[in-house]
C-alpha cells in the first residue's frame, strides 16, 4: 500500500527524450568523423566538446549558423544531415504539443488513453479503489469523471494517484465520446446519483455493449439496488453497495470466527439499522443464521427500517428477533434491552454502527464499563487513530467503513 502524501505518477522517459538522444549523437559523430560545413570549415578541427555545442545548437536553429555538411565521410554526411532535420523538427513539435496542453489539457490526455480505467465520481469510495489499486498497479491510465468535486480532492486524485481529472456528466453522451470507452479496460461508476449511475451504465453499453461485464456500478440505496436487481441492466453489469461490501467482510472474516469458537448459540446487538446495519443482519442471515441465538435491532426509526427489510426480504424463523426504537446513546434503550436479554451472560455481540463516529465510541466505553465480556465492535466512516488506539486500551474492535472497504476490494476490479 502506498505511503500518504507519496506521488504515484508514473515516472517514465517519453519517445521525445528518445529521439532527441538519437538525433543529437547522429550530428555529433557527423561532426566527429570529419564532416565540413560550409559556414564554418574551421569546425572540423575544434575539440569534441565544441562539436557537442554546436550540435545541441542543432534544436535551436537547425545548421542555419553552421551551414550545409560538404566533404567528408558520406556517413558522417548522412548522420548530420539527419539531425540537421531532425532537430529542428522535435523542437517545433515539443512546442505544438505544449501549446494544445495549455489551450485543451484534457482533450490532449485523452486522445492516448488505451487499456485504461474510467471511474465517475471523486468521492470517498474512488480514493479508497485508487488506493488499492495504485498499491499494485502504479502503470495504468486512470480517467476520474468529476461531477463538482472541490480543487483539494482534485489534486490529491492527480498528485498522488497519477489520474486525469474530467469535469461533466458521466451520462452525457459528448463527454462519453470522449473517453475512449473502446479502449477501457473497465468502467467503475461510484457517482453519488444512483439514477445518474444507471443512465450512465445504459448509455455506455449502448454504445459499447463489449464493456459488458467491465461495467461495475455503485448503488448507495440499497431498497432501489434491490428493486433492481432483475432487470437486463444489472445483468450485464456488477453491482454493489459499499455498505454491504463491508458488512459482507466482516460478518464473514470477523463475526463467523467468533461464533464457531463459541459452544452456545450467540447472542448479537446491532446498534444502528441504517444501510450498514441492515447488510450485516442481511449477511448474518445468509452466512450464521445457524449460529444465532436473539439478534436486537436498534435504531431511532427501527420499527419502519425492519417493515421495510421485511418487505424486500423474508428473514429466517431460526431465532429470536427484537426490535427496539430509540437512541443508542440514551441509557433507557439499554436498560429496555436488559429486561429482555442479559448481556452479563456469555459473550454478546455489539455492534455500534450508526453514522456517528463520537457516539459510537462513547456509548462502547460506557458499554463496555457495565459488561466487560460483551465483544463490541464500533464504527467509524474514515479511518481513525484515535478510536483504533482507544479501543486497544479497552478491549473494543474499531471497525472503519473506508478500511472495510479498501480490504474486501474484489480482485478481479483490480484487473
Amino acid at each position: 500500500m502506498a505511503l500518504e502524501g507519496e506521488d504515484l505518477a508514473p515516472r517514465t522517459l517519453g519517445w521525445r527524450w528518445h529521439t532527441a538522444a538519437g538525433l543529437f549523437l547522429l550530428g555529433f559523430l557527423g561532426l566527429l568523423s570529419g564532416v565540413e560545413v560550409s559556414e564554418r570549415p574551421d569546425l572540423v578541427a575544434d575539440t569534441w566538446l565544441a562539436k557537442a555545442y554546436y550540435t545541441l545548437g542543432l534544436f535551436v536553429v537547425g545548421g542555419l549558423d553552421l551551414g550545409t555538411p560538404q566533404n567528408g565521410p558520406l556517413l558522417g554526411r548522412i548522420a548530420l544531415w539527419l539531425a540537421y532535420f531532425g532537430a529542428p523538427l522535435l523542437t517545433a513539435s515539443a512546442v505544438i504539443e505544449a501549446v494544445i496542453r495549455v489551450v485543451s489539457p484534457n482533450r490532449w490526455r485523452l486522445r492516448r488513453l488505451r487499456d485504461h480505467i474510467v471511474i465517475s465520481g471523486a468521492n470517498v469510495l474512488t480514493l479508497s479503489y485508487l488506493r488499492v489499486l495504485r498499491g499494485r498497479d502504479q502503470t495504468t491510465q486512470v480517467v476520474v469523471v468529476a461531477d463538482g468535486t472541490d480543487l483539494l480532492r482534485e489534486q490529491e486524485i492527480q498528485q498522488r494517484f497519477g489520474a486525469t481529472v474530467v469535469h461533466g456528466d458521466v451520462a452525457e453522451e459528448f463527454l462519453l465520446s470522449r473517453l475512449r470507452l473502446g479502449r477501457a479496460r473497465r468502467v467503475m461508476l461510484f457517482g453519488d446519483n444512483d439514477f445518474q449511475s444507471f443512465e450512465a451504465a445504459s448509455r455506455i453499453l449502448a454504445r459499447r455493449p463489449g464493456l459488458a461485464g467491465r461495467i461495475v456500478l455503485h448503488c448507495q440505496r440499497l431498497r432501489f439496488l434491490r428493486a433492481m436487481q432483475d432487470t437486463e441492466l444489472l445483468r450485464s453489469c456488477e453491482s454493489f453497495n459499499a455498505y454491504h461490501l463491508a458488512a459482507a467482510g466482516l460478518v464473514r472474516d470477523q463475526l463467523s470466527e467468533h461464533f464457531r469458537s463459541t459452544a452456545e448459540r450467540d447472542v448479537v446487538v446491532v446498534a444502528g439499522f441504517g444501510r450498514f446495519g441492515q447488510t450485516i443482519l442481511e449477511e448474518l442471515e445468509r452466512r450464521t443464521e445457524d449460529e444465532l441465538d436473539q439478534v436486537c435491532v436498534i435504531d431511532t426509526d427501527a420499527e419502519r427500517r425492519m417493515l421495510v427489510v421485511e418487505e424486500q426480504k423474508r428473514l429466517s424463523s431460526k431465532y429470536e428477533r427484537l426490535v427496539l426504537q430509540g437512541d443508542i446513546s440514551h441509557p433507557d434503550i439499554w436498560f429496555r434491552l436488559r429486561e429482555r436479554i442479559d448481556l452479563g451472560k456469555g459473550e454478546p455481540v455489539v455492534i455500534l454502527g450508526t453514522g456517528d463516529s463520537e457516539n459510537n465510541l462513547r456509548t462502547g466505553l460506557w458499554l463496555k464499563a457495565l459488561y466487560p465480556n460483551l465483544v463490541l465492535f464500533v464504527r467509524t466512516n474514515g479511518k481513525s487513530k484515535f478510536a483504533e488506539d482507544l479501543g486497544a486500551e479497552h478491549g473494543i474492535h474499531n471497525i472503519s467503513l473506508t478500511q472495510l472497504v479498501e480490504d474486501y476490494v474484489p480482485e478481479v476490479w483490480l484487473r
